[in-house]
Order: C-alpha cells, then sequence, then structure tokens
C-alpha cells in the first residue's frame, strides 16, 4: 500500500470518527500529493520517496507556522499547527540514529575516497542522495565534518 493510499483510507477514517485534527493534516497531504501529480501530466504517479519529501514538507511548513504562532503568543494556532505536524510524521519513515547515521557515512567516505575536509562536497553529494528522507541534510553535514575533520 503507498504512501497516499494509506492517507487516503486514514482520511476516511478521520471522518467516520469526526477527527478534525486529523482530517485537516490528511486533506493537506492528499491535496499536495494531487498538485504534485496534475504538475506532472494526467497519468503521473508519484514515487515513494517523492511523496515522503511532500510529507517532509508540510511537516516543517507546520513546525515553521507554530514558532512563529508561538512567538506571536497565539496558543490557539500554534495548537492547530503542532497536532497537524504529529499527526503528518506519523507517516515518515523512522529517521536514522546517530550510530547508524555514522557508520553509512563512513562507508560513503570510504568508497568516495574523501581524505579530508576539501572533500565535503563530494561525500555531500553521494550521502544527500542516499540518505535522502532517512536523515536530514544538518545532521548528515555536521556528522561529516566531524568525521573528515
Amino acid at each position: 500500500m503507498s504512501l497516499s493510499d494509506k492517507i487516503a483510507a486514514d482520511l476516511m477514517a478521520a471522518m467516520k470518527a469526526q477527527d478534525k485534527g486529523k482530517l485537516e493534516a490528511l486533506r493537506a497531504a492528499k491535496t499536495a500529493f494531487i498538485l504534485a501529480r496534475s504538475e506532472r501530466g494526467q497519468d503521473a504517479v508519484l514515487t515513494e520517496d517523492e511523496e515522503v519529501k511532500i510529507i517532509r514538507r508540510l511537516v516543517k511548513q507546520r513546525r515553521e507556522s507554530a514558532a512563529i504562532y508561538k512567538e506571536q503568543n497565539r496558543p490557539d494556532l500554534l495548537e492547530k499547527e503542532e497536532t497537524e505536524a504529529s499527526v503528518l510524521e506519523r507517516y515518515l519513515p523512522a529517521a536514522m540514529g546517530e550510530q547508524e547515521l555514522e557508520k553509512v557515512l563512513k562507508e560513503i567516505i570510504s568508497r568516495v575516497g574523501a581524505k579530508g575536509p576539501s572533500d565535503m562536497g563530494r561525500v555531500m553529494g553521494v550521502a544527500t542522495k542516499e540518505l535522502a528522507g532517512r536523515a536530514e541534510g544538518r545532521e548528515i553535514s555536521a556528522k561529516v565534518k566531524q568525521l573528515l575533520g
């Protein structure tokens, strides 16, 4: 079952349960999937990686909005954004642990043949492609700097 199918099924369940917070978050995800498909053409199908990127973007938007609402002392809107972000995060793959990330990065460094900080660009290019959806760019960058430094 693809991510979009799972979200569609959960959307129906949220409608039946009248869970407003979950319903709004899932509708936003479904809309984002439809928009992404329509940009490509009539029979376009999204890959799972593309679906995960869309969900990540939606979660990031919700977190940024929540930070703004917290700053502006708007607890009603803050709660809504945090609820939606937590609902959407359930559809993301589990993030890599620090030890697992380090292990994968060490393997990439040896494969690329990186010797020092000057090779960071080459390592980052490979690492961001291979670890897309499993680790954030900031985490990858910090760990690569540590390992090459």
